[in-house]
């Protein structure tokens, strides 16, 4: 394990789970990587965390004209909107947004933010009441007027959306959609929520992914609230931003992977920033007090038994303005050839876990597909799977989601039976949940 933060600096310490032991001619190396923050202190002279203008907030609330119905759920929408501003920490800046087929200032206007306190979410609030369900639905337009306001706060480090949608992208082209996730990606993050069952999770995944945020479903409008006040709670709590996994290899080394693992699956491979010679960067996006977990694998050159390396060198950089980055926390990956069979086969029980838990998620998505054009046969299989590999990580949560839409018959053999009457806000919470993850037992 190690930290190198200052002691005025919020604290990563970094640990390496991994078998280092390889068999002669393997060439495959696999670690996880837990990270943990804790105890935010100060940046760039500011306490993290702390009233004035190192946060930035946009709430922004789908209110196309499906939001109408049923009745109730403008009402709930905005109730929740309110729930989250009166979360807000005096001197985050915010902002709220209408979302139709454009995007539109609601509070306080002119393309621009206020600072959060008493008499300001007051003010917030009481413009909730012009929104009214009108028009079509183009996030890309939403996005992009989100990236506006940021920078017109340019002073927030930390800048957070909440992003609320009923439907589906049905207004934009999807190549106007990507433009905008494009600009937008690590300059800020988002939550987001699709309330009831007509939108897509894949499309709203698509767009918490790229902004390296949260996705879920509220089936039912009216716990939007409660969803709401803890998602702002959770932004209220983000310390620092823009931080980054730097992973070196030595040379003839690469990496052919790197995965957040936990606290939900996350391909972050493809997102790779160059760092200096044999260096890249994997963007994590904001941190508060919390861990999470990272599966890097690596391809190494082909040793003699008894040879050693260092595999690679992972750290938690923060990019400083000079263009610099300082060293959060450090830990190493190791390589050790050996012809001792008992060594080299065994698995680390860390590794063993999140790759099945990555398999969870797949069989999943793989059988939810399968349902849907009508291979109930494949479906079955599929989930039969997932339930199996549920039941032995004790992924009780998900479980408990595929429950609802399997009769499981064997949940340590993963037999089942596909329900006929399942609904589509359990099959949809499924799919939307499928990718959380649950740490490894100590």
């Amino acid at each position: 394990m190690a930290s190198l933060s200052k002691p005025d600096a919020p604290r990563f310490d970094v640990d390496v789970f991994q078998n280092e032991y390889l068999a002669q001619g393997s060439q495959e190396v696999n670690a996880i990587v837990t990270v943990t923050a804790t105890g935010g202190g100060t940046s760039g002279g500011r306490p993290i965390g702390a009233p004035g203008p190192g946060a930035a907030v946009v709430l922004v609330i789908d209110c196309s004209g499906s939001m109408e119905h049923p009745a109730g759920k403008m009402r709930h929408a905005r109730e929740a909107t309110a729930a989250a501003i009166d979360e807000l920490r005096d001197g985050v800046a915010f902002a709220v947004v209408a979302g139709t087929h454009q995007a539109g200032d609601v509070y306080p206007g002119n393309n621009r933010l206020a600072v959060a306190d008493r008499a300001t979410r007051e003010q917030a609030k009481e413009a909730l009441r012009r929104l009214n369900p009108s028009g079509g639905t183009a996030i890309g337009t939403w996005i992009a007027k989100a990236q506006q306001l940021f920078a017109s706060h340019p002073e927030a480090s930390i800048r957070h959306a909440i992003l609320l949608t009923d439907g589906r992208n049905e207004h934009e082209k999807p190549a106007d959609l990507q433009r905008s996730l494009d600009a937008a990606a690590g300059y800020f993050t988002a939550d987001c929520r699709g309330v009831g069952t007509d939108w897509e999770v894949a499309e709203l995944r698509k767009i918490s992914s790229a902004l390296l945020g949260t996705v879920d479903i509220v089936a039912e409008s009216s716990g939007l609230a409660e969803d709401f006040r803890a998602m702002m709670s959770a932004a209220m709590g983000k310390q620092v931003a823009d931080v980054a996994l730097r992973v070196w290899t030595p040379v003839g080394a690469r990496v052919k992977f790197v995965k957040q693992a936990a606290p939900a699956v996350e391909d972050l491979s493809e997102r790779r920033a160059e760092a200096g010679p044999r260096s890249g960067d994997y963007p994590t996006g904001s941190w508060g007090d919390e861990s999470r977990d990272y599966h890097v694998c690596l391809e190494v050159p082909a040793a003699a038994v008894g040879s050693e390396m260092l595999a690679a060198r992972i750290s938690l950089v923060l990019p400083q303005p000079d263009g610099t980055a300082e060293v959060l926390g450090q830990g190493l990956v190791r390589a050790v050839w050996t012809d001792d069979l008992a060594s080299s086969t065994r698995i680390s029980p860390q590794v063993a876990h999140y790759t099945g838990q990555a398999e969870l998620a797949d069989s999943i998505r793989d059988g939810l597909e399968a349902h849907r054009a009508g291979d109930l046969e494949l479906a079955s299989a599929k989930l039969g799977a997932a339930v199996r590999l549920a039941y032995g990580s004790g992924n009780e949560g998900t479980l408990k989601l595929l429950r609802k839409v399997v009769d499981v018959v064997d949940e340590r053999e993963g037999t089942v039976r596909f329900r006929k009457n399942v609904s589509e806000a359990d099959s949809m919470t499924l799919e939307t949940r499928s990718t959380k993850t649950v740490r490894v037992k100590k």
